[in-house]
């Protein structure tokens, strides 16, 4: 099922919000995923989109310095949490 770009715009607005009140916490993609009920690899490629356009922030290491090997948390840029402050 394709879903229409309207849609598209609706849940990356869902995202964005949930990233806002949590700000400056981080959440896994999965976490993400569960909160909005959609799929992980749905909402993953959201994130990479929302990326692109220096929306999110992805971080790669976990408190201690070490990298993830398979997963990203993420939360919302600076530049975007100001402007949906404002």
């Amino acid at each position: 099922m394709k879903l229409s770009q309207e849609k598209k715009d609706k849940i990356t607005e869902q995202i964005l919000s949930f990233l806002f009140h949590i700000y400056p916490k981080s959440k896994f993609t999965s976490e993400i995923a569960r909160e909005i009920a959609r799929d992980e690899e749905f909402v993953k490629a959201i994130m990479l989109g929302l990326k692109e356009k220096t929306l999110v922030t992805n971080i790669r290491k976990n408190p201690q310095g070490v990298f993830y090997s398979r997963r990203i948390r993420w939360r919302i840029s600076n530049n975007a949490y100001d402007s949906y402050n404002q």
